[in-house]
């Protein structure tokens, strides 16, 4: 999975890399709240037993509205 922020003005590169997901790009703020979505992306598979690669396109945006619902 690729998250990207484009909300950047202070010049900074900031990339932050695991396993399972990709975060780019934005400012401070916005890169840890986009990495801390992720993460809670895959904890909730963990907890779930599924793995990104099974899962419909329409449940994982179901699965991120409900994290985003929680920021």
């Amino acid at each position: 999975m690729i998250g990207i922020c484009i909300d950047n003005d202070d010049g900074h590169k900031r990339v932050t890399q695991v396993e399972q997901f990709l975060v780019v790009g934005g400012s401070q703020e916005s890169h840890e709240v986009l990495t801390l979505a992720c993460l809670k992306v895959f904890e909730n598979f963990k907890q779930t037993g599924k793995r990104i690669e099974s899962i419909e396109p329409d449940e994982l945006i179901e699965i991120i509205n409900k994290i985003i619902e929680n920021f």
